[in-house]
């Protein structure tokens, strides 16, 4: 008789970092998607395990480490005894932890195969993003226990290079006695970072002798870092100077076009918040769409024009269903309203004929679309997919230009449910710096869900029709970039940040104090 043996699962000790989960290693996240069962530290950050969550196996269990280091390994050697992946996922780096160490001696002892995955030493990470480089002889710790450390040591390393120390705000105090009583200058420069790499990162600046009182309020794990090299930061502090840095904004867009936006919004240092205002579906009757999809692959049309990325995929997810692909386009011409449109067309491996070089508006299209010619144009029609809420400036003026045109709904817009009563709130009571509209359908069903926005909130339009319908709406309209992309308009408003953080900063004081200007810069200056 043979005898299946279960295959034994395996032990992955993952270095998570300082928090941001841009610094997992291609390993560690690839560990982390492989594990059938995690067990993270309990001071992991809320966006790191967002982003293990998201990687992670649907059915993977994810739990804080509890008890003791053998405690832990006992449940990770139970777990790759059962043949199962296990993960602990720790913190900065795990060799950086004396409680991890013995975990993995515990682990070592035994037949259950193991790996450690390196991560960014917690506290010379955050030093990094608080702009404050440790030079000479390095001496970093993540300290778990203050009484433990050899202050002598510390003062000693001090002398030769920098110190960084990842410490409980609450041991604050007992770490500044203990450096003075190594004899540590009472004027070396300082700094604390709370939350570091995070959202809310903030860096006080002091000395050893008052920055305890400087980090007044600070909570959690801390990030200490004591040298010349403090005195750096003015000059290389980066993640705290971005210019939408601290900003709340939100996304009101499709669920599914959300998150392009907010990724290039965090690249600024806002803290995007989405909020799901249209929903798309397809057309209520799709015989349409059936009969264009036809014409298309006949020969009936000499353009097709897509005025939205959802135009055309609503039109290739209605060719991947009667099995078609680019090459049933045939001699059919492209024209797409900008360049994002244009984007999602080539993704499917064709290249639009038409973008307007100026413009990316109706208007704009008709000015550089050419006018039918029988003795050019074979075939005088153009099939236009478009919502079912589309204005028809842009049909009559085809058929203005001599042009038949098949003016067809490819798909609805319909107003999504209503945002969390909290988000609500926030909206129409200025808990968001800024807003980005990217539609006027964006506007009309972000005021029908959820309320106006807040006077003082930065309200930026991706275009002048997306502005003047803001502007119908009683919304004074702050940003608009010169050209209609989701990437134009985030670096407007960052650049309208920069110069209002200008503003401010040249003002005097008292007007400071009394400013209405928007946005959290206006704060910093208070």
């Amino acid at each position: 008789m043979t005898r299946t043996r279960k295959p034994a699962g395996r032990i992955t000790f993952v270095g998570g970092g300082p928090g941001d989960p841009g610094l997992l290693s291609r390993r560690a996240v690839a560990a982390l998607a492989g594990a059938d069962q995690i067990v993270h530290d309990r001071g992991t950050s809320e966006l790191l395990l967002a982003a293990v969550r998201a990687e992670a196996k649907p059915d993977a269990q994810l739990s804080p480490a509890e008890g003791a280091p053998g405690d832990v390994a006992k449940v990770l050697l139970s777990a790759a005894r059962s043949g199962l992946n296990a993960v602990h996922l720790v913190a900065g780096d795990p060799f950086g932890h004396e409680s991890v160490v013995r975990e993995v001696q515990a682990v070592a002892r035994t037949a259950v195969r193991f790996e450690v995955i390196p991560g960014v030493d917690h506290a010379a990470g955050v030093a990094s993003y608080a702009g404050v480089p440790l030079a000479g002889v390095r001496t970093t710790a993540d300290v778990d226990d203050v009484s433990t450390l050899d202050f002598d040591a510390l003062a000693a390393a001090l002398g030769r290079g920098s110190l960084a120390l990842t410490v409980d705000a609450g041991d604050l105090a007992l770490v500044r006695d203990g450096l003075l009583a190594a004899n540590v200058d009472g004027e070396a420069p300082v700094a604390v970072t709370g939350d570091g790499t995070g959202d809310t990162q903030y860096t006080t600046t002091s000395t050893v002798d008052n920055f305890v009182a400087a980090a007044l309020g600070f909570g959690g794990r801390v990030v200490l870092t004591v040298g010349s090299a403090v005195a750096q930061r003015d000059k290389l502090s980066w993640w705290e100077n971005r210019p939408l840095y601290g900003w709340k904004v939100l996304v009101p867009r499709t669920k599914e076009q959300a998150g392009a936006m907010s990724e290039r919004l965090q690249q600024y240092g806002a803290i995007p918040t989405e909020v799901p205002t249209i929903a798309v579906e397809p057309p209520r009757t799709p015989a349409q769409m059936e009969r264009a999809v036809k014409g298309l692959v006949d020969g009936r049309y000499a353009w097709i024009i897509f005025t939205s990325a959802n135009a055309v995929k609503a039109v290739w997810e209605r060719f991947a269903e009667h099995g078609l692909d680019a090459r049933h386009f045939g001699g059919v011409k492209i024209a797409c309203i900008g360049p994002v449109t244009a984007e999602a067309v080539r993704a499917f491996g064709i290249q639009p004929e038409l973008v307007p070089e100026g413009e990316q508006t109706t208007e704009g299209l008709l000015k550089e679309f050419p006018p039918f010619d029988d003795l050019l144009d074979p075939v005088g029609r153009v099939l236009l997919p478009r919502a079912d809420i589309a204005t028809e400036t842009l049909a009559a003026g085809l058929v203005d230009n001599g042009w038949e045109v098949d003016d067809v709904t490819a798909y609805r817009t319909v107003r999504a449910s209503p945002p969390p009563v909290e988000i609500r709130d926030a909206i129409k009571s200025g808990g968001f710096d800024a807003v980005l509209f990217t539609s006027s359908s964006t506007v009309r069903n972000l005021v029908g869900i959820a309320g106006k926005p807040h006077a003082r909130t930065v309200v930026a339009a991706i275009g002048p029709k997306t502005a003047e319908t803001a502007t119908e709406f009683g919304l004074r309209v702050d940003v608009q970039p010169a050209h209609a992309t989701v990437a134009d308009q985030v670096e407007a408003l960052a650049d309208y940040a920069v110069e209002l953080g200008e503003k401010l900063a040249n003002m005097p004081a008292k007007q400071r104090r009394g400013s209405k200007t928007q946005g959290p810069t206006a704060l910093r200056f208070r």
